[in-house]
């Protein structure tokens, strides 16, 4: 008997052992079973996305405008004073290679000496031909008087003989024009001769003149005051010392005008029919946590592209900051709140709180007096944090953000047809 009345008490013991670790696990499990009320208001859709500031207008600090003129196509920056420098007009701000426009300036000099040795070669030339000219025009004056002279003397000769004479000087006559013309013509051609050299020689100086002038702009100095910042390429990398600066665009800096700033964003190609010019946006800088601005969108991209490191497609948005504000410095990142749609007076629910079952079906788990049950849906807009409840739910009711354990084998309370045509009906 004694025996039979401790089994019982142990058994009693075990009993209270397991509902006891029962219940705790059971409060275990409802501690982690959070719950919230649907609410109802005003819903923001929106799009986030980091950016970096750039200034809307700048002035552009060039290299050389004559460095394609010159043959240089592209040139390295040998040194640059550091970014966010501020400086005044007229202040040093970078220095460009000049070995290969060195080595033109070279040449031209050679080139210049040997068109000064041609012109002085070809006035030489053109001299002599033209004294050797005279002699014979002199030659053929002093034969054409000397048969003058003949004719004059043989007045009293038969016939023949003054008749002979004549031709002589007739020939001698001839001769004389050939010479003056053939002169005439060692002339022009002299002068020919010599504006060829005079052109060759002018060319070479006036290439040579252009060339020192180039490389005197390869010391780049400030357009005006203000703040300097470094170019960018088409990846996006700075350009600074020993970078590359092409002739076709020789910018080597920028001074940004910083009164008017602009954030630039890339949204990925599944957001990008949500995005439209002239949305407001929230913008936040990493720099400053504290500090919140205010924005417009002001360009979306038409085409997309495909960003380094990335398998998405991308859109490049530019976003203009209404505020000014001295702290603000191209290259900040901003976090960018794109508000694409405002909806007032609807349901909405956190997405942590939404399931699905296969493709067709999304449910909430929603509190049912002591029980819950599974709830279809009807779901519209969506940002990062909630989503819009269209059919479903009512105001206040509470459901869980996750999905219990044991409810695996529950029914999922359907809507019927005519609830879920007229819920799409009205998010169209």
């Amino acid at each position: 008997m004694k025996r039979r009345n401790i089994t019982i008490v142990a058994g009693i013991l075990v009993a209270v052992i397991i509902f006891f670790i029962t219940q705790v696990n059971n409060g275990a499990t409802d501690s982690r079973e959070v719950t919230v009320e649907v609410q109802r208001g005003i819903f923001k859709s929106e799009v986030t996305a980091s950016g970096e500031l750039f200034a809307k207008k700048s002035v552009k600090i060039m290299g050389p405008d004559g460095m394609r003129q010159a043959n240089v196509w592209e040139t390295t920056i040998s040194h640059i004073i550091d970014e966010g420098t501020v400086v005044k007009q007229g202040d040093y701000v970078a220095r460009l290679d000049q070995s290969e426009l060195g080595q033109k300036i070279e040449q031209k000099k050679n080139d210049l000496k040997i068109s000064s040795a041609e012109f002085a070669e070809a006035k030489l030339d053109t001299a002599m031909e033209l004294r050797k000219a005279r002699d014979e025009m002199d030659n053929m004056l002093y034969e054409m008087e000397k048969q003058k002279l003949v004719l004059t003397n043989s007045e009293f000769e038969p016939p023949a003989v003054v008749k002979e004479k004549t031709m002589d000087l007739n020939r001698a006559k001839k001769k004389h024009t050939r010479a003056e013309e053939n002169y005439m013509l060692q002339v022009d051609k002299a002068k020919a001769k010599m504006q060829a050299a005079q052109a060759k020689l002018d060319e070479d100086q006036n290439r040579l003149d252009f060339l020192i002038k180039v490389s005197g702009q390869f010391t780049i100095t400030a357009p005006e005051a203000g703040m300097l910042i470094y170019k960018r390429d088409w990846r996006g990398n700075k350009i600074a010392q020993g970078g590359r600066v092409a002739g076709w665009d020789p910018t080597v800096a920028t001074l940004p005008d910083l009164t008017r700033m602009v954030s630039k964003t890339f949204i990925n190609e599944v957001d990008i029919n949500t995005v439209q010019q002239g949305q407001i946006v929230d913008i936040g800088l990493d720099a400053f946590p504290d500090k919140h601005l205010t924005g417009t969108v002001l360009e979306v991209a038409n085409m997309g592209q495909q960003r380094p490191n990335s398998d998405a497609k991308v859109f490049e948005i530019l976003i203009e900051i209404n505020e000014s504000d001295t702290t603000l410095r191209p290259g900040m990142t901003t976090s960018n709140n794109i508000v694409a749609n405002v909806v007032e007076d609807v349901l909405f629910v956190p997405v942590e709180g939404i399931h699905s079952q296969g493709d067709s079906i999304t449910y909430v788990v929603q509190r049912d007096g002591a029980g819950m049950v599974k709830q279809e849906v009807i779901l519209g807009q969506s940002n990062a944090d909630e989503v819009i409840v269209l059919a479903g739910l009512s105001e206040g009711v509470a459901i869980y953000l996750s999905d219990p354990e044991g409810l695996e084998n529950q029914r999922i309370k359907l809507l019927n047809n005519d609830i879920k045509t007229q819920a799409l009906a009205r998010n169209n």
